[in-house]
């Protein structure tokens, strides 16, 4: 068994993940992940009982109980960089021993459930609802650096997607990453599913178009259009590709769950985003706690 070296594996003075500032012990085996700091207490004050809070840069943490349910919740702040951060230290606090820095033999697997907002690119989507994410492309970087095993139904429907891309002259290299199907099976009944995009930014990069011009002028039309045996792209957010895919090379469960805010087909923004996420967070909890 390799040693993980002390620049591989960064810890603190105190022998906390670097970055999560999170002890082993802390971390529940039912994580959620938000990108907003503040979401974090939202989410918490529905528990029961909080036995830790922590924190570092957008990194917080409350660990808590609902009934006999343990349950962390997290930021992650915006971006699938951050979702490298968070999710490398998460696996490295539940499967490496700190002390010995070697693999543990026994790994666990985390319930890493995402609660995020997003924006619809589908007009019959309602705002102000919530999705499940089936399936995910990757507009950034981020599972290009990881190996990925892709089933040949992924393979085709990622050949679909990037032809799709290529034949409006867009260069870019999606990769797939799915939910995990018992999650999906089990805590997303009777909600509505679809393809997520996971962009590398919020502006451009998402089809908007403010002062700095845009090199994709056409990237919304062949989201928008995308259709395959069925599939198609539902929604755009910033976390849910490199979620899936990390999750998945790491051996965890994980599900996204977006909450409808804005649709960019009928260019409505929801009239109170605040009670609508406290809606869904309550949905959700109560889906967490009876798995």
């Amino acid at each position: 068994m390799t040693r993980i070296s002390e620049t591989d594996l960064i810890l603190n003075e105190d022998g906390s993940a670097y970055h999560l500032n999170l002890h082993p012990g802390d971390v529940a085996d039912t994580v959620i992940t938000v990108g907003d700091p503040d979401r974090v207490g939202a989410i918490s004050r529905y528990f029961d009982h909080i036995e830790l809070k922590k924190g570092k840069r957008e990194f917080i943490t409350h660990t808590g109980r609902i009934g006999n349910k343990r349950l962390t919740v997290i930021s992650t702040g915006i971006g699938t960089d951050n979702i490298d951060i968070a999710l490398n230290e998460l696996d490295a606090l539940v499967n490496i021993d700190f002390d010995t820095r070697l693999v543990k033999s026994r790994l666990k697997s985390l319930d890493i459930v995402r609660i995020g907002t997003s924006g619809a690119i589908q007009a019959d989507i309602p705002i102000d609802s919530l999705l499940a994410s089936s399936a995910a492309f990757g507009l950034d970087q981020l599972m290009h650096y990881y190996q990925q095993e892709v089933n040949p139904a992924e393979e085709a429907l990622l050949k679909a997607f990037s032809d799709a891309l290529a034949q409006k002259g867009h260069q870019l290299s999606p990769y797939i990453a799915n939910a995990h199907t018992g999650l999906l099976n089990t805590l997303a009944i009777s909600v509505q599913q679809g393809i997520t995009i996971t962009a590398p930014g919020f502006y451009a990069p998402q089809g908007r178009q403010v002062r700095a011009v845009s090199q994709t002028p056409r990237l919304m039309e062949v989201l928008q259009n995308f259709n395959w045996n069925g599939n198609r792209i539902t929604n755009l957010e910033m976390e849910t590709a490199g979620i899936y895919g990390l999750a998945e090379s790491l051996g965890h469960r994980a599900l996204s769950f977006n909450v409808i805010l804005a649709n960019r087909a009928t260019n409505i923004f929801s009239q109170n985003p605040a009670k609508t996420m406290d809606r869904y967070i309550k949905q959700v909890l109560e889906k967490l706690t009876a798995l």
